[in-house]
C-alpha cells in the first residue's frame, strides 16, 4: 500500500500549519495587550458576608481597579449598598475605587460615595439631566468622573460629554442583576467610542461592564476596551490577570 500524501492533503496540512501559526501569533498578541488592560472586578458578585475577603482576592488575582455597584431599588430593581460600607471597606484596599452609582439623581450622592472613599465617581446618563454640571461637581471634589451608558443608549448621547469624563461605561447587559449574558450588539459602542477618542486626540478609558466572561474577553479588548469589569466569571475563577 503506497503512502504517499497526496497533493491535495499536503496542501490541506500546510494551510492547517499557518492557521496554527496565526493562531499562536494573535495569542501573543493579545496577551502583550492584556499588560495595558486593567482588570476591575465587581463586588456585586462577590461574598457579601466577606468583602473584605474579596478585595484580598481581587488583589491576589490581578486586579487594577475595585468596581463598586451602588444601586438604589429604583433606577435599577435590587438594592446593594451605601457609604457606610464604602467606607468600612476603603482601609482594606490600596486599589482605587469605582463606585458606580446606579441610582437616581447622582448629584445628591457624589459628596458623601467621596467623602467615603471612591476614586473614580461613574453615573449614568440617563439619570441625571445636567450630567456636565455634575462632571465638574466630581471633578471639583478631586475625584474622576466617569459616565455610563445602558444597552439602549447610543454612543451619540454622550458625545458632548467625552471631552470632560475620565471614563465612559459601556453597560453590555441591563444594569441591576449579576450574572446576565452580553448583549453582542452593545460591543460595537466600544469600537465607536475608541473611533471617537483617536479622531478627537481625547485620552477618557473605556470600560465595559456585563457579561463579560473567558469566551468574549478577547473581543472586547480587541475592540478598543481599556477596562473590563468582571463580576460572576472572576469571582468563580474564570478570568485572573494572572
Amino acid at each position: 500500500m503506497s503512502s504517499c500524501v497526496s497533493p491535495g492533503e499536503g496542501l490541506l496540512k500546510y494551510w492547517q500549519t499557518c492557521l496554527k501559526y496565526l493562531q499562536s501569533i494573535l495569542h501573543l498578541l493579545l496577551l502583550n495587550k492584556m499588560k495595558d488592560i486593567m482588570l476591575a472586578p465587581s463586588l456585586l458578585s462577590a461574598d457579601f458576608a466577606d468583602l473584605k475577603g474579596a478585595l484580598k482576592t481581587i488583589e491576589a488575582f490581578g486586579g487594577s481597579i475595585v468596581h463598586i455597584d451602588v444601586m438604589d431599588g429604583r433606577f435599577v430593581p435590587q438594592i446593594s449598598y451605601g457609604q457606610p460600607v464604602v467606607k468600612s471597606l476603603r482601609s482594606y484596599s490600596s486599589l482605587p475605587f469605582d463606585v458606580h452609582l446606579m441610582v437616581e439623581h447622582p448629584e445628591e450622592q457624589v459628596e458623601s460615595f467621596a467623602e467615603s472613599g471612591a476614586d473614580w465617581l461613574t453615573f449614568h446618563h440617563e439619570a441625571c439631566i445636567h450630567s456636565h454640571r455634575l462632571v465638574q461637581k466630581i471633578h471639583g471634589l478631586g475625584k474622576k468622573a466617569g459616565i455610563s451608558i445602558v444597552p439602549s443608549t447610543p454612543v451619540s448621547a454622550i458625545k458632548e460629554l467625552l471631552e470632560y469624563v475620565d471614563l465612559v461605561l459601556v453597560m453590555t447587559v441591563n444594569p441591576g442583576f449579576g450574572g446576565q449574558k452580553l448583549i453582542s450588539s452593545c460591543v460595537k459602542k466600544i469600537s465607536e467610542l475608541s473611533e471617537l477618542r483617536n479622531q478627537n486626540n481625547l485620552d477618557f478609558k473605556i470600560s465595559v461592564d456585563g457579561g463579560i466572561n473567558e469566551t468574549n474577553l478577547n473581543e472586547v479588548i480587541s475592540c478598543g476596551a481599556d477596562i473590563v469589569v468582571s463580576g460572576s466569571a472572576f469571582f468563580n475563577g474564570k478570568i485572573k490577570w494572572t
